[in-house]
């Protein structure tokens, strides 16, 4: 026969750490498992009518026990003692009792002796010691007879001194001090292993190029989910819950190694009675919020959705294959924006009634807070949010136009809500405020263009003496306009003559622009193109300071007539 090697493989670290949290998880639902529970005394009795409803039974009832356990519930004490006093004498008589490895458990009775039934044990001598008396008010609350809760409370009082006797051994000692070693032993595996793991996720994520949270980007908010700043927000998630779960199980083993001896077992079931009323709080508040998360959910659900139709209604008009007459293709994008807006805001006024705690004071307090700020700053952002929607839906400009607004000229990169900003010729960024905007006069050199396919037209004027005849002037400027290469032939440029001063005539141009984007430089190269044109023809361009100052002097035309020189 063939023989079948079998190779063991170590496990992975994943599936190690994954063992030891279970194992971890498991001594701290040991540990914690008899705290989930509510404490039940031994004596507790079913009562289909509440104690409090009963004359002189007590609204809060009191236990006698031993080591934090209880064992008997005490509604009414004896003839007119108080519960609490009544209750401490009694749990301080069964330490006796219970410290007392003479005295024997099943020694106790009952005895009736009318009006009570006493529960106590007979001495040697054959004398009856009463421990206890239970009267028929103290039966009453809870439903039975008097005979019957002596019965019961002498069955709890045999289990507690037992419970007592067997729980306070060197063998109970050595096994709760064993039981602790492993509990630590594994908690310490699990703090190597659990530091190991996030080390390990620390890495992955600083070598991660995208993020799932990138893909909002698809909804226009790439800006807010920079992989830089989403790998910080993710390092920072990490930490915290590394730390909570630590935190976390650090405290839940607090009580699960004091519940293992005997003397710190009764701070073991307070902890673990305020970890079950947290947890069962927790869990009831998830519970109550389920039909609310799930409301959420759905609301949540049908806003995206009519996002997502609206933006591709939208892009449909911005991309020409929807026409809607009296609707602008440019207005597309911005009420997109605004219409996503819009309704991100009734999708959030919908689903807040939902939202858990939302009628709650913390809400409150934080609503009445935003609307403070709102009130302190909505006047200014308000009037600049209105300027940049009439801004829009004026068409003043758009995107990639080149204007000038307050004597700033440049090409728009920007048109928000709050600011348009220039792009100026020297690569300045100028941004201007929309209620600024909205009242200065705004020049638009590429509107024509594109809305009358007409091309953009630019002027200068010069000043030429009464000894040049005008149509030698205008056939020199207009040879000027001609040998620029940024002047369209689409219409001829003309001059007019605007002005017969004291001692000159002034000539305008007019030409128009092949490109507005280079208006600038073709008005230039215009102006240089006059210079050379009248300085060739030996023509004098003038201006009044020349005829303030010259008194006679040499005419200002280069000699050589050199167009270049």
């Amino acid at each position: 026969m063939q023989r079948h090697r079998i190779q063991w493989r170590p496990w992975p670290l994943a599936r190690r750490i994954g063992l030891l949290a279970l194992l971890l998880t498991l001594g701290l639902g040991l540990g914690l498992g008899p705290g989930l529970d509510p404490a039940r005394p031994a004596l507790a009795v079913e009562d289909a009518t509440p104690a409090e409803s009963r004359q002189g039974c007590a609204v809060k009832p009191g236990f006698i026990g031993l080591d934090g356990r209880r064992f008997l519930e005490i509604r009414r004490a004896p003839a007119a003692q108080q519960v609490d006093d009544y209750v401490r004498r009694g749990n301080a008589r069964l330490l006796v009792l219970a410290q007392d490895r003479s005295f024997d458990p099943n020694l106790l009775v009952v005895k009736e002796d009318p009006p009570f039934s006493l529960v106590g044990f007979r001495e040697p001598d054959g004398r009856f010691t009463a421990e206890m008396a239970v009267g028929d008010r103290a039966a009453a609350c809870f439903g039975v007879t008097r005979q019957q809760l002596a019965l019961r409370y002498r069955d709890g009082l045999r289990r507690a001194i037992t419970y007592y006797r067997g729980t306070h051994t060197f063998s109970a000692w050595m096994k709760g001090t064993a039981l602790a070693a492993l509990v630590l032993g594994i908690y310490i595996l699990w703090l190597r292993g659990q530091g190991i793991l996030n080390e390990r996720i620390r890495q992955q994520i600083a070598q991660r190029q995208r993020f799932v949270l990138q893909r909002l980007s698809r909804l226009g908010l790439g800006g807010f989910v920079e992989p830089d700043q989403v790998r910080d927000g993710m390092q920072r998630l990490r930490q915290l819950v590394h730390w909570s779960l630590i935190l976390l199980i650090s405290y839940l083993l607090i009580p699960l190694l004091l519940g293992l001896f005997p003397p710190t077992q009764g701070i073991a079931e307070g902890l673990r009675g305020q970890i079950r009323d947290l947890l069962l709080s927790f869990l009831g508040g998830v519970v109550q919020a389920i039909p609310n998360l799930l409301s959420i959910g759905v609301i949540l659900v049908i806003t995206m959705l009519v996002i997502r139709a609206s933006r591709a209604w939208f892009r449909a008009i911005d991309n020409g294959r929807i026409h809607i007459p009296g609707f602008y293709q440019e207005w597309a994008l911005p009420t997109a924006r605004l219409v996503t807006i819009l309704l991100c805001l009734a999708g959030l006024a919908v689903a807040f009634p939902y939202i858990p705690g939302s009628d709650s004071k913390v809400f409150q307090g934080a609503g009445l807070f935003i609307g403070a700020l709102a009130a302190l700053g909505s006047s200014a952002v308000a009037s600049n949010i209105i300027s940049g929607l009439m801004l829009i839906y004026t068409r003043a400009f758009r995107e990639g136009d080149r204007v000038e607004i307050n004597g700033v000229v440049g090409v728009v990169q920007d048109r928000a809500l709050l600011v348009t900003r220039l792009q100026t010729p020297r690569n300045e960024l100028v941004s201007i405020p929309n209620a600024s905007v909205i009242g200065a006069s705004v020049v638009n050199f590429s509107f024509s263009r594109r809305e009358i396919r007409q091309p953009v037209a630019l002027a200068t004027t010069i000043t030429i003496g009464y000894d040049v005849p005008w149509r030698r002037v205008h056939k020199l400027m207009l040879a000027a306009a001609g040998s620029v290469a940024g002047i369209t032939d689409e219409i001829e440029p003309f001059v007019l003559q605007t002005s017969l001063n004291d001692f000159h005539i002034s000539y305008e141009l007019t030409a128009f622009v092949r490109e507005p984007g280079t208006y600038r430089q073709t008005l230039s190269e215009v102006l240089a193109a006059l210079q050379d044109q009248f300085a060739a023809a030996d023509v004098e361009i003038l201006s009044p300071g020349y005829h303030a100052i010259r008194n006679g002097n040499r005419s200002t035309v280069p000699r050589t007539g050199d167009p270049k020189g």
